[in-house]
Parts: structure tokens; C-alpha cells; sequence
């Protein structure tokens, strides 16, 4: 877990830095492997990691943690960005939902990457829910079962 969550900050420390976002990584030195498709794990964190550094104003703070329970593992993405209002948070995992079209266009984003995510998770029989509030910042929980 820990060389994968350090791979997928790497991928986004460019631009963590261009806005001089703090990155961070927290894992448990026994914490426990997991079993999957290490490209589908990848590419859940990829997209948690680039959202939160997209919206994320400059100088703010992106951890990324793994934590072991006798279940599986959780894989947490928290970010000090603008947040999201409680009215939106049951539909940021459909395809093609943007929280404000302006904004994320203006960002570059389709819509895709959370509902790409929640699909990915799902496929490793686990699950996926956001903890927001607005002007406070976000964290995803992703729960992937010990098989």
C-alpha cells in the first residue's frame, strides 16, 4: 500500500507544486497488501488525488492513508479544497455530474473520474463514499475487502 500510495502522489506532485499544495502520505508500516488489479487500484487513487488537486486553492493540503481493519483496507484521500454541498454529495459518483459545469469545465474536467472510481471499487466488491463540507475540504473513503 505504501509503494502504491507514494507512486500515485508522484504522479500528481507537478501539479501539487505549481499551486503549492503540501502532499502527504500516511500508512501503517504492516500494513497489509491487498489483493486486485494494481492498474484499477491506481487509477481509483489517480482520480481521488487529481480531483483533490484541482479543487484545492494554493497553499492548502492533500493526505492520502491507508488503515487495516480485520475487513480489509480503507484508502482515504482528504484534501483542504472548497468542498462539496451535502445537496450534491449523493451524485458526484454518476457519470457526467459536475457539482458546478463552470467550474470544472473551466478545470478541465469531464465528469467521469469519480463515477470511473466508484466503478472500480465496486469491481473489487468494495465501496466508496465522500465526507464534505464546503470551504472545509473533502475526503473520500474507499473500503477494498480482504478477499
Amino acid at each position: 500500500m505504501a509503494e502504491l500510495l507514494q507512486s500515485c502522489l508522484e504522479t500528481v506532485r507537478l501539479k501539487a507544486s505549481q499551486k503549492q499544495l503540501r502532499l502527504a502520505a500516511e500508512v501503517p508500516p504492516a500494513c497489509a497488501a491487498i489483493s486486485g488489479d494494481p492498474n484499477a487500484l491506481r487509477e481509483i487513487l489517480i482520480n481521488l488525488l487529481d480531483n483533490a488537486t484541482q479543487y484545492t486553492p494554493a497553499g492548502g493540503a492533500i493526505t492520502a492513508r491507508a488503515a487495516e481493519s480485520e475487513a480489509g483496507i480503507t484508502l482515504s484521500v482528504s484534501d483542504t479544497g472548497i468542498g462539496i454541498p451535502q445537496s450534491e454529495q449523493q451524485r458526484i459518483f454518476e457519470r457526467f455530474y459536475r457539482v458546478d459545469d463552470a467550474r470544472s469545465r473551466e478545470a478541465g474536467g469531464t465528469g467521469l473520474g469519480l463515477a470511473i472510481a466508484k466503478h472500480l471499487v465496486e469491481m473489487h466488491g468494495g465501496t466508496i463514499q465522500v465526507q464534505s463540507e464546503v470551504n472545509r475540504g473533502s475526503t473520500f473513503l474507499v473500503f477494498l475487502p480482504f478477499e
